[in-house]
This record gives structure tokens, C-alpha cells and sequence, in this order.
């Protein structure tokens, strides 16, 4: 999933945290799974699986749209507040099927990762994004990440490991 014109939204940990509550919600009330998954400045990597998947994927990023662009809109800290407002409401300006402001782009890239093989690619390219981006030098030292579960650290959300 990632945020209209790539805006690095996922600098403040209030909306890191969120999109974490989010999905800890979906994993508890919409059967999804989550087997790998990292949160990126502008973006979310995720290796889940769930009974309706597009429908879990649709709430989940319908809902935290919503409530992501209200923390943004009541953030008295945010100093980005009136850009990134203007650049949702201009993103939801090309969408009839938004309201006021469109938070993630249209779509996404989904895999299905039918082999081991590309399982075992897509989960090593999840958790090297922070680690080729710059920002830790180990995978395992980026919080929202899932890197720490397969480091055998304790991660922020409850995950099933791949073996």
C-alpha cells in the first residue's frame, strides 16, 4: 500500500501506530493473517493472507485513510499539516469514488507468492527496505518491521512466522 504522490507520512510514530492498531484490529475481527510485514516512510509492505483478502485490504485502508488524515488535520505538531492536506484533497479531486481526501493510491502491487522460492525473495525484500533505504544497518532494528519476530526479538504485532 502506498500513500498518494509517495509522501513520507510514516515519519511520525502517532501514525505509524495507527496503521499498527489497524491491522492488529483486522488480524482479531477479519481473520487476517500476517506473516511478514514493514511499515516504510511512504509506504507498507505486508505478506498476509485472510478468507477475503480484497475486502480486509479495501477496510483496512478505507478506515485508516480516514482517521490517518484526522490525526494529520488535529496534530498541532504537524508541520506538514496544510501540504499534505492539500495533497489528499487534490489526489481525492481525481477520484469519484473518494470523498474529501484520498490517503493511498488506487491499487496496489499484489503477488501471489505461490513458491517457496518467491516467498523466501519477497520476505528477505520486506525486511531489507529499511536497510537499503539507509535508515538501521540491521533489519531486525527497525520497529515497524517484522524483522525483529524472525531475529526472535518481540515485534509490535502478533505475527505468524514462515518456515
Amino acid at each position: 500500500m502506498t500513500v498518494v504522490e509517495w509522501a513520507d507520512v510514516f515519519t511520525r510514530r502517532a501514525y505509524n501506530e495507527l496503521l499498527c492498531e489497524s491491522l492488529a484490529y483486522c488480524q482479531k475481527k477479519k481473520n487476517l493473517t500476517v506473516y511478514a510485514w514493514c511499515i516504510m516512510t511512504n509506504h507498507v509492505h505486508l505478506i498476509c493472507s485472510a478468507p477475503k483478502l480484497p475486502d480486509v485490504i479495501r477496510d483496512l485502508k478505507k478506515y485508516t485513510s480516514r482517521f490517518i488524515v484526522d490525526s494529520i488535520k488535529n496534530n498541532p505538531a504537524e508541520s506538514r499539516k496544510n501540504w499534505l492536506l492539500w495533497m489528499f484533497k487534490s489526489a481525492a479531486g481525481k477520484s469519484a469514488s473518494h470523498g474529501e481526501y484520498q490517503f493511498w493510491q488506487l491499487g496496489g502491487h499484489y503477488v501471489e507468492l505461490s513458491t517457496n522460492e518467491l516467498m523466501e525473495q519477497r520476505l528477505e525484500y520486506l525486511h531489507q527496505n529499511p536497510v537499503k533505504a539507509g535508515f538501521v544497518e540491521d533489519p531486525e532494528h527497525w520497529y515497524y518491521s517484522s524483522a525483529r519476530d524472525y531475529a526472535g526479538q518481540k515485534g509490535r504485532l502478533e505475527i505468524v512466522l514462515i518456515e
